[in-house]
């Protein structure tokens, strides 16, 4: 018999996510962090693919990302924390790093790309995290594990994706998208 896949799981605790992700745990006010994360993609989406690509350069303050370096990093981070998640919903116990987001947005070279080509990976990734949460048994939604020396639960990683994405959008419109 097939397990019973989660499609809708209760808000985590504070105990179940360092106190650095609590403003997006926050961010996501919904119960069901499945259609959260479908329904934000769409709104993401709508939003990033109205910016012109000429556009997509542009920096707020000269030591700020460019809006293609922003998106970079919400694809680099959205699979750095699916994998985060799939290894705690597997029973994997081995800690797992940090990551330097500077240091991956300066190798990720996204200023080389077409903005388009960016807003489309961040649909296909965000696409495979939506299928990846949908897929976890519902006991794998509270197994936690040990994150950059912090524990954290599958479900906790689940509402940090969606909190995360929701917070550079919200960086995007308020200061890259009424400026310049």
């Amino acid at each position: 018999m097939a397990p019973q896949m989660q499609t809708q799981s209760s808000r985590p605790d504070a105990t179940e996510y360092p106190p650095f992700y609590a403003r997006y745990v926050a961010g996501v006010p919904e119960t069901d962090v499945i259609a959260a994360l479908r329904d934000s993609a769409r709104e993401l989406l709508a939003v990033l693919t109205a910016i012109p690509d000429a556009r997509g350069g542009f920096r707020y303050a000269p030591d700020k990302w460019t809006i293609r370096d922003v998106i970079g990093h919400m694809i680099d981070a959205e699979r750095i924390f699916g994998y985060r998640a799939l290894r705690l919903a597997r029973g994997d116990a081995t800690p797992l790093p940090g990551f330097e987001e500077n240091d991956y947005a300066r190798h990720a070279e996204a200023d080389a790309r077409p903005l388009a080509d960016l807003v489309d990976e961040l649909r296909i990734v965000r696409e495979g995290t939506v299928r990846l949460f949908h897929s976890f048994p519902a006991e794998a939604w509270t197994r936690r594990g040990v994150v950059n020396g912090r524990e954290v639960s599958v479900r906790a990683l689940a509402y940090i994706v969606a909190g995360h994405a929701r917070h550079h959008l919200g960086v995007l419109r308020e200061r890259y998208l009424t400026a310049g």
